[in-house]
This record gives C-alpha cells, structure tokens and sequence, in this order.
C-alpha cells in the first residue's frame, strides 16, 4: 500500500478518534464538574480533619465537584468568580469589607451557598447582615455533644436518597429562624432523646436569587463520615449549583 495511503488513513483516524472524544465531552447527558470554594477554620472544631479531609472527599466522590479549600478567609474574594458554590464552615471572622459584598454579590448573581453547623451560629457582632439575610437566622447555644435523631419533615431534592429518619452524636444545634429575617424552609428537624424541643436541623434559605442550603450538622466523625449526613452534603451542593 502506497506511503501517502497510509497517511491518508492515519489522518481520518485520527479525526474521527478527535470528533468521538469532543462528541462524549459534550453529551447533553453528562454533567460539568461543580466548582467548589470550601472556607473552615476558626475555634471548637477540627476544620482540617472533617472539612478539608472528609466532606472534600465526600464531594469529590464520582467527580461530582472540584473542590478547593481555604482555611484563609482573605483569599475569597479573588476565588468567587471561578466556583459555582462557596461553601462555609468557618466560624473565624470574614473582616473585609469587600469580601463581605462580595459573597453577598455572588449570591445576588444566582450562585449556590452552602451553609455548614460552624457557619449557621451568631459569629459576627459586626455582621448582622449575613445572619439575617443569607442564614435566615441562626444559634446562639447547643445541647452538650451526645445522641439526638433528625427527621425529615419535607421531600427535596436536598433530601433525596436519606432516610425519613436517622441518629447520630453531634452537637444539637439551637437554630432559631430570625422573623424580621429571610424566611427559610426546613426539610429536617432535630430533637434530643431527653428533650421535647424541636429544632431545625436542614433547611434551606428562600433567599430571593441564589439558592442557600443550611446543614446545622457536623461536628466531628459521628457526623461527617455517616451516608445520611454525606447524601446530604452532596445533595446540597448539587442543588445549590443548580444542577
């Protein structure tokens, strides 16, 4: 067979090679990769351990996101404008003031905010806004770490796939709703064994532009490593992106 045949074959080879792989990486049926900006850091927890280890991991699972984090809340500004859903652990101040604005304006654009147990209490004096506005409210105190079962009260797309109901060890989170605040939607509540109070424990924030999820669980292994809390996690990240 001639030299320039075999060009010729190795060439269509290699562009139907080149359309088939372009064909598959578009395919209306498989979905982008989320972007996700992780913050923890801060006091009473192990950010490092159950944040930056174990939820990066669970949300990384089956290439559901791409997930980056930070334990630096100066470094969040310049990020948001490559994620789709910042994600808040973190009970250390945010400072800066356009930061502050920043996160508001991602949100306002229609972007996802996920809210994690450290993130959902009164941290910031100074910062009324954001318990207001972006967490609907938020704890002021907890029941001491021990057993408690969450309920789900609500089908969503947040609670696809987790049990109606399940027990863990975790710090009960006392989340009140602010009245004067962004009205929230709660998919599960919280109730401890020795105690008729009931407490939201997911729910999601009905911000009127992005989408806003808050998780009031996860203090430590009892909670980031069981499948319900993980269904959860991935759920809301998932729903918040808007996917």
């Amino acid at each position: 067979m001639a030299r320039s045949t075999l060009k010729t074959i190795a060439a269509l080879l290699l562009l139907l090679a080149m359309i088939s792989s372009n064909a598959m990486a578009e395919s209306p049926g498989k979905k982008k990769a989320i972007r996700v900006l992780l913050v923890g850091g801060g006091a009473s927890h192990d950010f490092d351990r159950w944040y930056k280890q174990e939820d990066v991991q669970t949300l990384r699972k089956g290439g559901l996101a791409t997930v980056e984090y930070t334990s630096d809340p100066s470094t969040i500004l310049a990020k948001l404008k490559d994620i789709d859903v910042l994600y808040l652990s973190n009970n250390q101040p945010i400072a800066d003031e356009a930061t502050r604005k920043a996160i508001f304006a991602f949100v306002d654009a229609g972007n996802g905010l996920v809210l994690a147990h450290p993130a959902l209490w009164y941290n910031w004096a100074d910062w009324p806004e954001y318990n207001q506005k972006l967490v609907g409210g938020g704890s002021k105190g907890h029941d001491k770490y021990g057993p408690f079962e969450v309920t789900i009260t609500q089908k969503h797309p947040v609670t696809k796939g987790v049990p109606t109901s399940f027990k863990l060890d975790d710090e009960l989170y006392y989340f009140k709703p602010d009245a004067a605040g962004t009205p929230i939607e709660v998919l599960a509540t919280a109730k401890a064994e020795t105690s008729d109070k009931v407490f939201p424990s997911i729910f999601i924030v009905k911000y009127p532009k992005g989408r806003i999820v808050g998780i009031a669980l996860g203090h430590d292994a009892k909670s980031h490593t069981i499948e319900p809390y993980q269904t959860i996690l991935r759920n809301a990240v998932e729903w918040a992106a808007g996917h």
